[in-house]
């Protein structure tokens, strides 16, 4: 049995192998490029749902245009490719099967020319045309059947849990040697498309800095250096200089032939006007407060406290990260009461300690639900709306000690001022042309202040920590 399971393997294996489009080595894959497609399709539906595009036709219709002048250039130019700004401040970008590449606005915004811009969904491109994700998805599934056959065999089922444990941990991110191999492809497809294959390594140092800035600014405060959380891949976790990014850039530099576009000031009035941080449509955090414009609501949080702010979701937790309450919108029931409400989502679960909220001329309800950890629970009628608070403690933390704050967030929530709504509107990107002996010190308002200040101007226009502007330069400021 056990030999037959394996021969159907090496079947398997050798029938999956396919020449690389972009590399000509041959490759394992389990999925053909018809499949690819419609997979690829299919999770650009679910991505849309959770990563809204952002509202510029015009910013659009240039990324596309962008976009498809590097696809040209690439080994799979057959492929409709689409190209996605999204909605988000988050400093990322990323690739499906099939040529539906998305980058982010937070991303955008700290980049400083078109080639840097081509040189991003150029590296996308080439996830994309090595085919990464569904080489990732065959060895996935390899191992999967690898730990089937082996628990078929032996009859221990727990080897198969290894096996698959052991798949995960290959496959988890694309790893070291594909982000170097998507460099080394997407330089090639920006000197084929007339763009600067430099424009890699200024990416490079363009998030590189972003590292150094959230190191600095954690030192500020006195808290711990946080994770990496920024754009995936080489971009986050290599400095420019490294010998091996070098080397897979150099052929695309043997390609470049005579002038090659870098397109900065093109680039830069493209991005007059982009929202800079949280949108309207998601609501903007200013310090210790949260202001909701569309749906007219403001919250406060206990100082240190962060945020997160998602579409469906807006987090606050303590600076241990052992206190979190979530806020979350629903349809209001108004056949229930709001404690009606609240018992009928509790289901099966009692709830202890109810009182009635009233939050000016709002109506809600709050409660804890008891157990070993304990919650609180409140909700809030406005309009249709009923607004959804649950607040947990995990750690060394209890829900006797985090009450009270977690009550003080709640009953924070009401409807905004004349000067509050200001307070939801966004920070834009304003471009302003730097005068002769003019310091970065001097651009700096109220936008910029409420960002970071001077040093985020510097990491917006590639000048951390200490560069000035010349004379004539575009600088990217903050209103």
């Amino acid at each position: 049995m056990m030999r037959m399971l394996l021969m159907c393997l090496a079947f398997t294996w050798l029938a999956g192998c396919a020449v690389n489009p972009a590399t000509g080595r041959s490759d394992f894959v389990m999925m053909s490029e018809r499949q690819e497609l419609d997979l690829g399709a299919r999770y650009n539906q679910e991505i849309l749902k959770q990563n809204p595009r952002y509202d510029d036709a015009r910013l659009q219709a240039y990324i596309q245009r962008v976009g498809e002048r590097v696809a040209r250039s690439s080994h799979r130019n057959q492929l409709k490719y689409v190209f996605t700004l999204v909605d988000s401040p988050d400093v990322n970008a990323f690739a499906l099967p099939g040529g539906y590449i998305y980058i982010h606005r937070g991303l955008l915004a700290y980049l400083n020319s078109e080639a840097e811009l081509a040189a991003v969904l150029g590296h996308e491109v080439g996830h994309v045309t090595a085919r990464h994700s569904v080489r990732q998805q065959s060895q996935s599934m390899a191992w999967g059947l690898l730990g089937q056959a082996a628990a078929i065999g032996t009859g221990v089922g727990a080897v198969g849990d290894v096996a698959n444990v052991m798949g995960n941990a290959f496959v988890r991110g694309y790893g070291r040697d594909m982000e170097l191999e998507a460099d080394g492809i997407g330089a090639q497809y920006l000197a084929r498309a007339g763009y600067d294959p430099q424009a890699m390594i200024e990416v490079v140092k363009v998030l590189k800095n972003q590292e150094t800035f959230a190191q600095d600014q954690a030192a500020k405060r006195g808290e711990a250096v946080p994770d990496s959380g920024g754009y995936h891949g080489l971009f986050d976790t290599h400095p420019d200089n490294d010998r091996r990014l070098q080397e897979v850039i150099g052929p695309a530099r043997a390609l470049a032939g005579g002038q090659q576009e870098v397109g900065r000031d093109v680039f830069l009035q493209m991005l007059d006007g982009l929202v800079f941080g949280d949108s309207a449509s998601s609501g903007i955090r200013r310090g210790q407060h949260f202001y909701h414009g569309p749906l007219d609501f403001t919250l406060s949080y206990p100082p240190g406290w962060q945020m997160v702010n998602r579409p469906d979701v807006l987090i606050g937790h303590s600076t241990d990260e052992q206190a979190f309450i979530a806020m979350t919108l629903e349809a209001a029931d108004k056949r229930l009461t709001p404690a009606e409400f609240l018992r009928k989502r509790a289901g099966s679960q009692r709830l202890v300690a109810g009182e009635a909220l009233q939050v000016g001329a709002l109506r809600g309800y709050t409660a804890v639900l008891p157990g070993q950890s304990a919650r609180r629970v409140a909700v809030i009628y406005r309009g249709d709306s009923a607004f959804l608070f649950v607040a947990a403690v995990k750690g060394r933390a209890s829900l006797e000690t985090e009450d009270e704050r977690f009550l003080s967030v709640i009953r924070s929530f009401r409807a905004l001022t004349a000067q509050e709504r200001k307070l939801a509107q966004p920070v834009r990107l304003q471009l302003v042309r730097a005068k002769a002996g003019q310091r970065l010190a001097n651009l700096v308002g109220q936008g910029a202040a409420a960002e970071g200040g001077e040093a985020r101007l510097r990491l917006l226009n590639n000048l951390y920590p200490s560069g000035e502007p010349r004379a004539g330069d575009w600088v990217k400021t903050l209103r």
